[in-house]
């Protein structure tokens, strides 16, 4: 079971910057696709960012696009959410995950994630 602890959540004001990473305990995490979910109050879980084992290969939900940038650094084993003009809707628990299967890529689709680690919180205050 891959082990995956996120780091630099807090809270931040209205058009700050904020950036949170993940460390994975994965011996293979370059060949995994990786992601960014977040869960706001009283809403589903969703997945605002995904990049692909393949460089350069990445998605992003409508809500963050053009704000939030993700990006994995394969020889520290760890991956990265740089969130830019931050907004209160923004607020949420933000987790990492992978997928399950190396060496796949399905952009938005949220089926192929089989790890997850416990989530940081997210406090955007307007």
């Amino acid at each position: 079971q891959v082990q995956l602890v996120e780091s630099g959540g807090g809270l931040v004001q209205a058009g700050d910057s904020l950036n949170i990473s993940c460390v994975s305990s994965a011996h293979a995490f370059s060949r995994y696709t990786m992601g960014w979910f977040r869960q706001a109050p009283g809403k589903e879980r969703e997945l605002v960012a995904a990049i692909a084992w393949i460089a350069g290969v990445s998605y992003y939900s409508e809500s963050v696009k053009g704000r939030f940038l993700i990006s994995r650094d394969n020889s520290e084993n760890r991956l990265h959410l740089q969130m830019n003009s931050l907004k209160p809707e923004d607020t949420g628990v933000y987790s990492c995950a992978a997928y399950s299967t190396p060496n796949t890529y399905y952009s938005s689709k949220e089926f192929a994630f089989g790890s997850w680690g416990r989530g940081i919180q997210v406090t955007v205050s307007s």
